[in-house]
């Protein structure tokens, strides 16, 4: 029976991508003058060059933050946008102060200083003084593996999966920091695992506001130096030190708005905001950046499209999906929330070449027909299509909601993918022609999902859309983050 269901599923699927694109020609048109246009004219590029240099770091909260808002709201002016706004909201900002990192065995004065970086929405003071226990990669099994031995320790963890088990699933840093706290660690000491002395930062929060332990993070060199000492003296102890800065603070979102034929909306939107290490070149400027650029492109060819398009740049991604959890609320408040037929979000977006489709594997067909029409504009595109949700970016609170949500694929070099969240992320590892590459095929996508005749994934009810992220994995890693809002863990 499966045998003979399957094939006709996937003949409505493609049927459905055919009549969405049975205009092809005029798509074609469009496309290429999406690629003739961006290829001449991107600004992507040179707008981020500018940012990182005159702006630097673009923190929720801080003047920089404040001061990259506005670049980007007479940005979307300069372009042509008559609908242009800003959308405060209120959040609890964490900056970093000082920070300090000591080991040394029990009973001695043998102290080691470890450079170090606090993770954010640690606590505004703390001093903890404790044993360290290796927890390994930081999943659950490990800590239950030694839940005898981790109340009142400092838990020591990767950030990464290191020697992993074969289709094993890595945790977030703020659920790893969960963890710890549900076991009883008084604080965490997190390894980065890209080599180079390079220190991480990031939220060890699951909700936004501060933890009650200090977390912190320290290069994969110092992790490899303490875990060989623990096998010398395996009573070592930790001391963590650490100041920061809490308070209620106003950040704002940026929209644009290009009206469409009719009030259904595409969302297509990136985050603003970065940490403070280094300048937040490629997370997240090359998504929020190329956001803008198609922006422009789109006014500059006075594309009509059938549906909405909101253009937006979230605030206060890095501290907990703030600014899209405002989006997405306001969207509710005013009752749009079912206008919205699609959001495709650009996270470190760079030299796409595909579409991620969420785990909404009724996509794929019609992303597949729209990568066919761009290949014969340039022949290059891969046109590879995906189906796995994921967490941890602006499009969570739009999936949570049932709807359909993706994001363009594409590649980042190892030595720049090292550098996210760390205090190497700045402009001279962005390469034009892959940041254009994805403007103007990102470009090429949005108009597809603007304009097709039908999309074929539809928003989700709140059951369906519980049975999606069950389906994907994802139940466990949601209660943990407490986003889990079906009520039957």
């Amino acid at each position: 029976m499966c045998r003979k269901v399957l094939p006709a599923f996937s003949l409505s699927l493609t049927l459905v991508a055919f009549l969405a694109f049975r205009g092809d020609n005029e798509y074609v048109s469009t496309f290429q003058k999406l690629n003739e246009d961006i290829l001449k004219n991107s600004r992507a590029y040179e707008t981020l060059g500018t940012a990182t240099s005159t702006i630097g770091h673009r923190l929720t909260g801080s003047t920089n933050g404040a001061k990259a808002e506005q670049y980007a709201f007479n940005l979307f002016k300069k372009y042509g946008y008559a609908d242009v706004k800003f959308q405060p909201f209120e959040v609890e900002s964490w900056m970093r102060d000082t920070v300090t990192l000591e080991v040394v065995p029990n009973k001695s004065d043998n102290f080691r200083s470890v450079p170090v970086v606090a993770l954010a929405h640690s606590p505004v003071q703390a001093r903890v003084n404790g044993p360290i226990v290796d927890v390994g990669n930081g999943l659950e099994e490990d800590f239950e593996a030694l839940k005898d031995r981790i109340k009142g320790k400092i838990a020591l963890a990767n950030i990464g999966l290191v020697n992993g088990k074969p289709g094993q699933k890595n945790l977030h840093r703020s659920e790893k920091t969960a963890l710890a706290i549900k076991y009883g660690a008084t604080a965490i000491i997190t390894v980065n695992q890209v080599p180079g002395n390079v220190l991480l930062t990031g939220t060890a929060s699951v909700t936004g506001s501060l933890i009650a332990i200090p977390a912190v993070n320290i290069s994969k060199e110092s992790g490899e130096e303490i875990r060989n000492w623990i096998k010398v003296d395996t009573d070592l102890h930790a001391i963590v030190d650490m100041r920061n800065v809490s308070k209620k603070i106003k950040a704002r979102n940026v929209i644009a708005t290009l009206p469409g034929k009719t009030d259904e909306r595409i969302v297509i939107g990136g985050h603003l905001d970065s940490w403070d290490l280094a300048t937040g070149a490629t997370d997240n400027g090359l998504g929020s950046f190329t956001v803008m650029d198609i922006a422009r492109a789109f006014k500059a060819l006075k594309l009509k499209p059938k549906r909405t398009i909101d253009f937006v740049l979230f605030m206060g991604e890095e501290q907990g999906l703030l600014g899209s959890r405002q989006v997405v609320k306001e969207l509710i408040k005013t009752k749009q929330v079912d206008k919205v037929k699609f959001m495709m979000n650009l996270d470190m977006t760079n030299n796409v070449q595909g579409m991620s489709v969420g785990g909404r594997d009724e996509l794929i067909a019609f992303f597949k027909a729209a990568g066919e029409q761009i290949k014969k504009v340039d022949g290059s595109f891969a046109n590879t299509v995906s189906s796995r949700a994921g967490l941890h970016s602006d499009h969570q609170p739009f999936m949570l909601e049932g709807i359909p949500t993706g994001a363009p694929a594409g590649r980042l070099a190892p030595n720049v993918f090292g550098c996210y969240h760390a205090n190497c992320d700045n402009f001279n590892l962005v390469n034009r022609e892959e940041m254009v590459n994805g403007v103007r095929f990102s470009a090429m996508l949005l108009y597809a999902l603007a304009n097709a005749s039908d999309l074929p994934a539809k928003k989700l009810d709140s059951n369906k859309t519980r049975d999606l992220l069950i389906a994907q994995g994802l139940k466990k890693e949601l209660i943990l983050g407490q986003d889990w809002k079906w009520g039957d863990n």
